[in-house]
């Protein structure tokens, strides 16, 4: 009995001796190992999809849900690239992906910019061209967008003439990012936007008769008094008074055939329709050839108008 019990305890010594030993060497091994994983995750990053007209054809039909799985990982990936302050090296593969898959997803446009400039570890001028190519893209993708207009001309004006080394490129910069941002103002965007880009092309670029002219389109576009009255300022201290003074005229000729004919619908859409002339007075074929009788603007405006 005595001599199995013996028995027993050598085993089991053996056996505790034995895990014992496996233990600690799992303890002094798992970190060697999981630090050494983590180093070649960190390195070695592995993008898990097809060329983009490959993609295409991998999705299905599926584009517009694909094209969302996309996005989502890519600001994941960015996100966890900047949280461990290392390169994302396999950022334009994504956005030639999502791009080729859906050249109108809006949030690309919206932030191309910031993920190209603001990169892990910060960008440099060959991403503020590769981000400028982009936003032209959308432009020609979504032509009457204006807040895409916006989005590319703040671009290209202010923020990514930092990043150039070349003075003449930042003053070309500079230029057709305003001409852009004056644009998307007639596009609808907020006037104010316009105006600044006016300022900067008279003061820094010698644009003076491009921007009297956008100016005359911005005040007769916009609904805002105090506005008008601004642009108004802007005019007369370019001397452009005379010019001035023709698009306050041919504004009130607009306004008030659009409260006497159509007030139920919105300016925009009135100027669409027409002037609307008076069907009593433009009567025969005589009728025809008055101005206020015409059905385009421009004879109507030639002449100041009438009712």
């Amino acid at each position: 009995m005595s001599r199995s019990v013996s028995h027993w305890l050598r085993s089991t010594g053996v056996t505790l001796g034995a895990l014992m030993t496996l233990a600690f060497g799992v303890s002094r091994l798992q970190p060697l190992l999981s630090s050494e994983l983590h180093s070649i995750k960190d390195t070695d990053d592995v993008y898990p999809f097809p060329p983009p007209p490959v993609l295409r054809l991998a999705t299905l039909g599926y584009v517009a849900a694909t094209t969302d799985v996309l996005w989502g990982k890519l600001l994941v990936e960015n996100g966890q690239h900047w949280g461990e302050h290392r390169p994302f090296g396999d950022l334009e593969h994504y956005l030639d992906a999502i791009v080729e898959l859906d050249p109108t997803f809006r949030p690309f446009y919206e932030y191309v910019d910031s993920l190209l400039c603001y990169r892990p570890m910060n960008g440099h001028e060959p991403d503020a061209w590769e981000a400028r190519a982009y936003l032209e893209r959308g432009t020609r993708e979504l032509p009457n967008d204006a807040e895409i207009w916006t989005k590319y001309g703040q671009f290209v004006a202010f923020m990514g003439p930092s990043y150039l080394a070349s003075d003449a490129d930042r003053q070309a910069w500079k230029r057709d990012g305003a001409f852009a941002l004056n644009h998307a103002v007639e596009l609808g965007a907020d006037v104010t936007l316009g105006i600044a880009a006016s300022t900067m092309l008279d003061s820094r670029l010698g644009e003076h008769d491009a921007v009297i002219r956008f100016l005359e389109r911005a005040y007769a576009i916009t609904d805002d008094e105090g506005k008008r009255q601004e642009i108004a300022g802007h005019l007369a201290r370019r001397h452009a008074t005379a010019a001035n003074d023709q698009a306050r005229e041919a504004l009130q000729v607009i306004e008030s055939r659009w409260r006497l004919h159509f007030p139920f619908v919105d300016r925009g859409t009135f100027l669409l329709v027409g002037p609307g002339p008076d069907p009593l007075r433009c009567v025969g074929v005589a009728a025809t050839l008055e101005p206020a009788c015409s059905r385009h603007w421009d004879p109507l405006l030639a002449v100041g108008g009438s009712r």
